[in-house]
């Protein structure tokens, strides 16, 4: 309800301000479910993209964003889960099968839902290797996978402002539908790991071929971690990659 009362409001605001755009809005199908997986440049990704959308998007978002016990933090986690952001822990293992879980629940009630392969946001503009619960949500359910490019929105928040600055423009770019289960039949007698790789590196491809992005093939999560403690990073393939 917060949802369908706040988004007019919030998108009317929006658009005198910053004048976001969209394009390919008309791929993402009026009716079932549906996976809009974008690259995730500023926090304001998951403002500017749901607002252009018609139809409601359910973010999946780190569950930091809403732990604490002052005043505020309660109504920052009341309001985005209003907006139908929902908290997922992102630290591996039996957390990310929750999130997995609460994934499958949107899509298998027909409805759309909104993630980012990269899993956090990059930290240098760059394209970062996908994890692959894009692809278990994909394979799972059938739902087609719309691939997006934010661009300019690394550019105008650069510097952990709280609001972006009005220039450059913020633009939502989405491209046609990927069938993962299309490529999945494309390799047969590959195992399970293959084809979730294949798929999610697909699904890159298409957000990298949109966005114009140079791509790196690190977690974006690991180059986070050893810039903050110097530690040499390594690959890690869990989780779906919530929003943050």
């Amino acid at each position: 309800m917060l949802y369908e009362l706040a988004k007019p409001v919030v998108m009317g605001v929006v658009r005198v301000l910053w004048n976001p755009t969209i394009t390919g809005a008309e791929n993402i199908p009026d009716h079932g479910a549906v996976i809009l997986a974008s690259n995730h440049l500023a926090y304001s990704d998951t403002v500017f993209l749901p607002g252009q959308v018609r139809r409601t998007v359910h973010f999946l978002g780190k569950s930091d964003i809403f732990a604490g016990g002052s005043p505020l933090n309660k109504l920052v986690a009341r309001v985005m889960r209003g907006l139908e952001v929902m908290p997922v822990d992102r630290t591996g293992g039996d957390a990310a099968g929750s999130a997995i879980e609460a994934g499958l629940s949107v899509l298998r009630a027909q409805k759309v839902l909104g993630i980012y392969p990269e899993g956090t946001r990059s930290p240098d503009g760059r394209l970062y290797r996908g994890k692959t619960g894009v692809a278990r949500f994909a394979l799972a359910t059938g739902a087609p996978i719309i691939p997006v490019a934010m661009l300019g929105a690394f550019e105008a928040q650069r510097g952990r402002r709280i609001f972006p600055r009005r220039a450059p423009r913020v633009r939502a770019v989405l491209g046609e539908p990927l069938d993962a289960e299309e490529i999945a039949r494309s390799l047969e007698g590959a195992d399970e790991s293959q084809v979730l790789r294949t798929v999610t590196d697909a699904v890159m491809d298409r957000i990298q071929e949109l966005s114009g992005q140079e791509r790196s093939e690190e977690y974006a999560a690991d180059v986070k971690r050893r810039r903050r403690t110097g530690e040499q990073g390594g690959r890690r393939d869990a989780g779906p990659g919530p929003a943050g």
